[in-house]
């Protein structure tokens, strides 16, 4: 039997964009297991890339665009789109049955295929870009990109169906591609249907079958002959003949694979030029901002902000998106940031203590591993570095359960920040604990050797983020002790550290108590207690203090001191909107500290009462210092 074999455009193209789309599923896989609630995917952590994740995706959806583009052009030029053409005859075909039936089918699923594809790209531009990075183009590019791991299932099963083995193997087994078959001349068809017509009542033997074509509607031989072969004297004298329907002389598969390349290039070039900037525009010492989280400072006047979608972060109404927008300005010594965030809710109930009847209740729903989502602070954070990223986490992030080898397994099942060498500068700002003026400045620097605790899993080992030397004011309201009795990740034993002196002047502080996580806190609420409103913990002091209590789980105390103490500001939130004024030096000298300047790229996150859920951009924000 012979051999069923496919063109070579069609193979080569088909191969590619496999081993593409393999590339961009299994990165894109490993970029998704940063998504809360998506740790499932680590039961796959053992195929799934660890290093370069997010270049290699990139990498892939350029190939896949380029392929896109190549297969349109090449359909076109080949005349190969009969393959997925849906016409009135395929669409009776669904009703059929056998071989029409399966017809139609393979041939819409090819479309289903080319409209979830193109969504699957499109949304992904969208994403990278930044134009919308939402959570619905985020749920678009998440549930297309199963449609097509469904459509390949189908797409080997239907084929298997309507030809067996030999239909399967014929994608290895290499043609030329065809010539298409010649376009129906009408007028042609008119002259053969009346020559044959008038031959008819000539013929002198009715019972004979006539002197016909193979084919009705292909001519005699002589007929052909005497097309091909038209007499010379009877041709008009004139110039050059021109093909009745001129096109590009060339092969199909180059000139696809031109159009793929010119594409590609296309791309990649609007991602160099495209840079996402911010301008510290420079002003007078003298209008330097206040910080006191009001935004109608004269520094902030005329000063046109960065705006930029964020998602892939947990809370925020169950989208995990927010939009920040970012101004800046420096005198020559400081410069000063604005950043202003959406929020609906104003949380400060971090990690609350509640006394029961057996003892006190720490309030959490997953601080054990790592990852408190509900009774947290909102929270903000900046990162800088001078490393030339052009990516989400780039050099900076290492996803999976396990990113360095040797260390601790992460207990929350996510990754880990840290670098090869030298450091990001991380500042965080936290709704609760910067309430004296302090935004906690930290790094994420070469992965450190774990602690006693964190080597026997009762606390999070945490890569290479570390705070700078120095000492913060604040700390938790409770210490966590190991319970080994039945293994070191079963329970932990927390004990509060301090009790109020005026349980009523505390509970009065804490305003309008709702315990419920997603609602906020009432105007003027303070959930933290200082050392001048509180006392050491005690058994006598426990003992006066009513079943039902709820203590703040922050203690603030003394000064910010040393590297840490680097960077100064203020917040406000108001109508569901976050205000937060923040100052440091363009430089500060220290070695864990990046110099604001003209090339630093800066990126941002926004937390929503989640300790490490926060939200996300693709692209870095280049800082130009005027």
């Amino acid at each position: 039997m012979r051999q069923r074999k496919t063109d070579y455009g069609t193979i080569i193209l088909h191969w590619t964009f496999v081993a593409a789309f393999a590339v961009a599923l299994v990165t894109g896989l490993r970029i998704a297991t940063e998504t809360p609630d998506r740790t499932w995917i680590n039961w796959f952590d053992a195929v799934l890339p660890r290093d370069s994740v997010w270049i290699a995706h990139m990498q892939a959806a350029i190939v896949l665009v380029a392929v896109a583009i190549g297969y349109v052009v090449y359909m076109l030029r080949s005349g190969l789109g009969r393959r997925v053409q849906v016409d009135r005859v395929r669409l009776r075909g669904l009703f059929g049955r056998g071989q029409a039936r399966l017809s139609a089918v393979i041939a819409l699923m090819y479309w289903i295929f080319f409209v979830t594809m193109s969504g699957l790209l499109i949304s992904g531009g969208l994403l990278y870009f930044g134009f919308y990075s939402g959570y619905d183009v985020a749920m678009l590019h998440w549930v297309g990109t199963w449609v097509i791991l469904a459509f390949v299932v189908l797409h080997v099963l239907t084929q298997f169906k309507s030809g067996g083995a030999a239909q399967l193997l014929r994608i290895f087994r290499p043609a030329a591609l065809p010539a298409p078959p010649p376009r129906l001349d009408a007028a042609e068809l008119l002259g053969l249907l009346a020559e044959q017509s008038a031959r008819l009542p000539e013929s002198e033997n009715v019972n004979a079958p006539p002197e016909v074509s193979s084919h009705p509607l292909q001519p005699r031989p002589e007929a052909r002959r005497d097309r091909r072969e038209p007499d010379p004297a009877a041709q008009p004298k004139a110039g050059p003949t021109r093909s009745r329907n001129p096109t590009l002389q060339a092969n199909a598969f180059v000139v696809a694979a031109a159009a793929a390349i010119t594409g590609a290039s296309l791309i990649v070039a609007t991602d160099h030029l495209a840079v996402d900037s911010l301008q510290i525009r420079r002003i007078n010492p003298a209008d330097a901002p206040i910080l006191d989280g009001d935004t109608s400072d004269r520094g902030w006047r005329d000063v046109k902000p960065f705006s930029l979608l964020t998602g892939e972060g947990g809370n925020f109404d169950g989208k995990g998106e927010t939009r920040i927008e970012i101004r800046a300005v420096h005198d020559g010594t400081y410069a000063y940031f604005l950043f202003t965030w959406q929020d609906s809710t104003r949380s400060l109930k971090h990690l609350p203590l509640v006394k029961e009847a057996d003892g006190w209740h720490l309030l959490h729903s997953g601080f054990q591993l790592g990852d408190e989502h509900q009774y947290n602070e909102d929270k903000f954070s900046v990162l800088l570095t001078a490393s030339d990223v052009t990516l989400a986490g780039g050099r900076t992030f290492h996803p999976g359960p396990q990113p360095v080898a040797g260390a601790p397994a992460t207990m929350s099942g996510r990754g880990l920040h840290y670098t090869a060498t030298g450091y990001a500068d991380v500042w965080q700002w936290k709704a609760t604990s910067s309430a004296t003026g302090w935004m906690d400045d930290a790094h994420f620097g070469p992965p450190l050797d774990p602690t006693p605790m964190q080597a026997a899993n009762v606390v999070p080992y945490k890569g290479g983020f570390a705070p700078d030397p120095g000492t913060a004011n604040y700390r938790d309201n409770f210490t966590v002790e190991a319970d080994t009795s039945g293994g070191p990740r079963r329970s932990r034993l927390v004990a509060p550290l301090r009790l109020p002196k005026v349980v009523a002047a505390t509970t009065d502080a804490l305003g309008d108590i709702d315990l419920d996580p997603n609602h906020g806190e009432s105007d003027g609420a303070r959930w933290f207690m200082t050392e001048q409103d509180s006392v050491a913990y005690s058994t006598d002091a426990d003992a006066r203090i009513p079943i039902g209590t709820v203590i703040p789980g922050v203690i603030l105390g003394g000064e910010f001191s040393g590297d840490r103490a680097d960077v100064r500001c203020a917040a406000r939130w108001a109508s569901g909107l976050w205000a937060l004024e923040v100052k440091r030096r363009l430089d500060t000298t220290s070695q864990f500290d990046v110099p604001i300047k003209t090339g630093v790229f800066m990126r941002v996150a926004a937390f929503d009462h989640s300790q490490i859920r926060h939200t996300r951009h693709v692209r870095p924000i280049r800082i130009e210092v005027e």
